[in-house]
């Protein structure tokens, strides 16, 4: 079958097929999420895409692991996906807490191009900093709200939380951001016109 065929399926749908033998389910399932994953890990990790590419592929491998003893309609696919991405970055961000994190500098962006993206990278570089000094679980709630755009009750199933933590986390949290980018915003290119 072509990938095609597949195109309307779910993310679970897609997992228990794999789960039954079928690798072009694991294709499409990967092409759907990878990337995703990847964004949140990079984010989580303080921009290290390396480090990140490595947690999204050992959680990748963990859902092709348990994808035989899936049960359907108990969790999403990406819920249950983040959740482990949350967990192998938290368990990376421990064994390098000897290195202040803070301090790594962002890696200059070499590649020429307009002044639109100058800006952008800037803005970029601006939030990461901003997330980077948030404590862990609210740049967790708020990069998975704000950023990934998951729903409070993923996310609390993701933290192993109560929805209104995750209210209170990411509130707390976006108003920390609010504050930290407010004095930037002419330097960002936001001016007040």
């Amino acid at each position: 079958m072509a990938l095609d065929a597949y195109a309307e399926a779910s993310d679970d749908a897609l997992l228990v097929l794999y789960g039954n033998g079928d690798p072009m389910a694991a294709e499409l399932l990967t092409r759907r999420l990878a990337p995703r994953v990847l964004g949140y890990g990079t984010r989580l990790l303080g921009g290290d895409r390396a480090e990140a590419e490595d947690v999204t592929q050992e959680a990748m491998l963990r859902l092709w692991k348990i994808a035989p003893d899936w049960r359907t309609g108990e969790a999403k696919v990406s819920t249950w996906l983040f959740r482990v991405v949350s967990n192998l970055c938290t368990d990376r961000l421990r064994k390098r807490r000897n290195v202040d994190i803070d301090a790594i500098e962002e890696p200059a962006d070499d590649t020429p191009g307009a002044v639109d993206k100058m800006i952008q990278a800037d803005r970029v570089a601006a939030l990461q900093t901003a997330l980077n000094a948030l404590p862990e679980r609210q740049r967790i709630a708020v990069t998975l709200r704000h950023i990934e755009g998951e729903a409070n009750p993923e996310i609390a199933q993701i933290m192993d939380i109560s929805i209104e933590a995750v209210e209170s986390l990411t509130a707390r949290g976006k108003k920390a951001l609010a504050t930290a980018l407010a004095g930037q915003r002419e330097e960002l290119g936001y001016g007040t016109n």
